[in-house]
């Protein structure tokens, strides 16, 4: 099955930017970007792609000594970025950010551990994709829009693990989707 290891946003916090996707999604040339849905925002930590069915048990019970070693900590969606010359349009973060990257450095080493082939690391970038584009185009006025952008602040308080279903029906616009299949308590409360 194909994982990854994310942070959730509470469905407040998804509602905050949600209504300021709504305001970007005015903006001249909008239709021009494939929006994610609220459904699938959230912050990848470490993407694990197909995963063996027989990995996911070791996978799992690493993630789990993940989040116990790891204390729940403050974030807020903050700005945005791109990526690729304006091929993905992203929301970003502030708050315990130093924590947010060890979980997700934990994230990718607990993978590597359990046998799941990860690639090259790259220094983790917070981000939680609002739009992608097929080609490169001029994200700048939404950038300038997500510049004063700022949602409330929560506590990240678990480590979640997510299937990703690609679309399969062919019909445009369809969008991944995503199923947590395993949660855990940060600093292990709960």
């Amino acid at each position: 099955m194909r994982l990854f290891a994310a942070v959730l946003p509470p469905e407040d916090v998804a509602g905050e930017l949600a209504a300021e996707v709504a305001e970007l999604k005015r903006l001249p040339g909008a239709e021009a970007l494939r929006w994610t849905g609220r459904p699938g925002w959230h912050f990848t930590l470490a993407f694990y792609g197909e995963v063996d069915d027989d990995v996911v048990p070791e996978l799992s019970a690493r993630l789990a000594r993940t989040a116990r070693r790891t204390e729940p900590f403050a974030l807020a969606l903050r700005g945005g970025g791109q990526f690729g010359h304006g091929r993905a349009l992203w929301a970003g973060a502030e708050g315990e950010l130093r924590t947010l990257r060890l979980l997700a450095d934990r994230a990718e080493a607990a993978a590597r551990k359990a046998g799941v082939e990860m690639g090259e690391h790259r220094r983790y970038k917070p981000h939680l994709t609002v739009a992608r584009s097929r080609e490169a185009i001029d994200v700048r006025p939404y950038l300038d829009a997500l510049a004063g952008f700022a949602g409330r602040t929560w506590t990240v308080d678990e480590l979640v693990l997510v299937r990703s279903s690609l679309p399969t029906s062919g019909v445009p616009g369809e969008q991944p989707r995503y199923e947590a299949v395993a949660r855990w308590a940060l600093g292990g409360a709960g």
